[in-house]
């Protein structure tokens, strides 16, 4: 049997279980809650897939990037966008420059900003 040899970068801290093919499927076989089950993750996959592209084909770097940080909220983590990658990384996943993705973040910063007290 040839062992096959994957790369794949995690976003946090993760622990990878390898298992034979003949015990996976032979698992699956025995047990249709399990196939249920694996359908279902596939189906949310592929949804997360679908957004992924949605996002994609959005024209301006704003839309670009408030889709890529509601996706990311949706499936990835609660914790901000810029709090585990950095703009260099943003801007990778977007197709823009970081220099985009740090004037977008300033204006969306600017746009949160409470009201200052009015001059009377």
């Amino acid at each position: 049997m040839q062992i096959a040899r994957r790369t794949a970068v995690a976003l946090m801290t993760s622990e990878v279980e390898t298992i034979p093919p003949e015990e996976w499927y032979k698992g699956l076989n025995e047990d249709p809650k399990r196939c249920l089950n694996l359908a279902l993750q596939l189906q949310d996959k592929l949804r997360m897939m679908q957004q992924r592209i949605d996002q994609l084909t959005e024209l301006t770097p704003a839309g670009k990037l408030r889709k890529l940080q509601a996706w990311f909220r949706a499936f990835i983590s609660p914790v901000p966008l810029t709090d585990l990658l950095t703009q260099d990384e943003i801007g990778q996943f977007l197709g823009l420059r970081r220099e985009t993705i740090n004037r977008l973040l300033r204006r969306q910063a600017e746009t949160r900003l409470p009201e200052g007290p009015k001059n009377s």
